[in-house]
């Protein structure tokens, strides 16, 4: 068994733990069905089933593939002295190109309609199909004749040199079919419908958490509760389409890809069972919420045991190696950043100053890793003298938790708030990062004033560095709630990697260009 993340970049939404459907002849257990409660009318997705546009983006994604392979194999051998001497090998070796592409990512599970649109697995495929392509090449050149040590060599290079051209083509590809799925699927359309079974209370929280996270690709069409609470059960998102004996009636009915069910007493000991059972060749798959709001994917794993399975969760990781080459990357991707951007910088800073006459830097105390104090650098977008202003603006605070917000503040200059629009009023806080008291990516620094405020599950945040950005920037930015901008900090501490935090980088810039959620 494995798990699987609900969102893409990954590591964004709540996991769920997939479990697989063995497609064979069971004694098959039907769980009574009862007929279900009166509820408004289900509002079905639009467009096709998962199943149906599933196999139309795998079946894209395999034929890009297989031109990225030709195109591989061709351009090297064009561009080599000994390889284009002759058309037809250079025709040979396209069309050997698009097939062992295609299949190198397929053997390592690079089509899986389940990875669709979520998580990291068809990136990571292509990563192995990489190795996997460059090893067989150098072994098949071992097992070329001495005699034909030019064609050798040839074939050597062309493995070598041709593959990260299809890694860097495959992965673009995933990227910007991806990217159209997500649009699509904020729409309502490409998405699966899923059924949600378990206790009103996990049942609604799971339902809340997948409609926060609209790139997860899922639509809960209605909700399937114990016996005891569907009647009189008010409030919830989506309609009760009865008890949990009638989830296999209601996924047919309403024509759903998926059931999610919760942990909870109520699907407990043979529940799970039962239901798996039932669903055995309909092509329906089942997800389990583990009810680990923080801890994705990665520190989650099945230990297998005499009878049954337990889900291993590893510790988070402070400390040690990864903690260095977090440093490393800090350092030198900040160092070029700051050689690129500098003109740019000097531009903001003169047009502050012309603007006023006032200082081009604010500088303000912030709690960073440990709970140390420091001071954050950014451009001051408001007027001189605003920190004064603040405690007469209080009573108009949109924020939350510890949070100051107030989405048309008066101390904000006309330039400030296209800087800030932008976000370039952060950039003077790479100076931070240089120094060591910020990381590119981390939770949100606050003011002590504000942690004192945060409940006291919010210090967890003080175990990393505090970041340029974080989940929270690529996650809506300003638009969060101070209560789920604290979430989503914890979630990044609880699992940070550097993998994470390279993909946080890369959706940062989509955000900022966007400008979503800018203050």
């Amino acid at each position: 068994m494995s798990t699987q993340e609900l969102d893409g970049l990954d590591l964004l939404g709540q996991p769920l733990v997939a479990t697989p459907v063995r497609v064979v002849e069971p004694v098959r257990v039907t769980p009574p069905v009862v007929e279900p409660v009166g509820h408004a009318p289900v509002a079905l997705p639009v467009g096709p089933r998962f199943g149906v546009w599933a196999r139309r983006y795998v079946a894209a994604l395999t034929a890009w593939d297989v031109l990225v392979g030709a195109t591989a194999a061709l351009v090297p051998s064009i561009i080599s002295e000994t390889l284009s001497s002759s058309a037809v090998r250079i025709l040979v070796l396209g069309a050997i190109g698009a097939v062992v592409w295609p299949l190198a990512v397929g053997a390592m599970k690079g089509y899986q309609r389940r990875a669709v649109g979520v998580g990291s697995d068809e990136v990571h495929a292509v990563l192995r199909a990489w190795v996997a392509v460059v090893v067989a090449g150098a072994v098949s050149a071992e097992l070329v004749p001495a005699l034909l040590e030019t064609e050798r060599d040839a074939l050597l290079k062309l493995a070598v040199t041709g593959t990260p051209f299809a890694v860097a083509l495959s992965v673009g590809g995933r990227f910007a079919a991806r990217k159209f799925l997500h649009r699509q699927q904020r729409a309502g359309r490409l998405v699966r419908r899923v059924v949600v079974a378990g206790s009103a209370a996990a049942a609604s929280q799971l339902i809340q958490r997948l409609a926060n996270e609209s790139e997860c690709g899922m639509t809960v069409v209605g909700v399937c509760v114990p016996d005891a609470e569907v009647a009189g059960l008010v409030g919830l998102q989506v309609p009760v389409l009865g008890d949990l004996r009638h989830v296999g009636t209601a996924l047919k009915e309403h024509a759903c890809d998926t059931v999610a069910v919760t942990s909870d007493d109520a699907t407990r000991f043979t529940y799970l069972r039962e239901l798996s059972w039932s669903l055995e060749g309909s092509g329906v798959e089942m997800l389990v919420d583990p009810g680990l709001v923080e801890v994705a994917g990665p520190r989650m794993h099945i230990r297998p045991l005499v009878g049954f399975p337990l889900l291993h969760i590893e510790e988070p990781h402070f400390t040690g190696p990864r903690r260095a080459v977090k440093r490393t990357t800090d350092i030198l991707l900040t160092g070029v950043g700051l050689l690129v951007i500098s003109p740019l910088m000097l531009l903001i800073a003169l047009a502050i100053k012309l603007q006023d006459g006032g200082p081009v830097i604010f500088a303000q105390t912030r709690i960073g890793r440990s709970g140390a104090e420091f001071t954050m650098y950014k451009f001051r977008s408001m007027r001189i003298g605003a920190e004064n202003e603040l405690a007469s603006l209080m009573e108009r605070n949109q924020g939350k938790g510890g949070l100051f917000k107030l989405s048309d503040d008066p101390r904000i200059t006309r330039l400030g708030r296209f800087l800030r629009s932008f976000s370039l009023d952060e950039l003077p806080q790479l100076l931070n990062v240089l120094n060591g008291t910020m990381s590119l990516v981390g939770p949100r620094p606050h003011l002590a004033h504000e942690l004192a405020l945060m409940p006291a599950h919010s210090s967890r945040r003080a175990l990393v560095t505090p970041g340029l950005t974080g989940l929270w920037q690529v996650s809506g930015r300003s638009h969060l709630e101070g209560d789920a901008a604290v979430q989503l900090d914890l979630r990044y501490v609880e699992n940070w990697s550097l993998t994470l935090d390279l993909l946080i980088l890369w959706k940062t810039f989509s955000a900022v260009l966007r400008r979503v959620g800018a203050a």
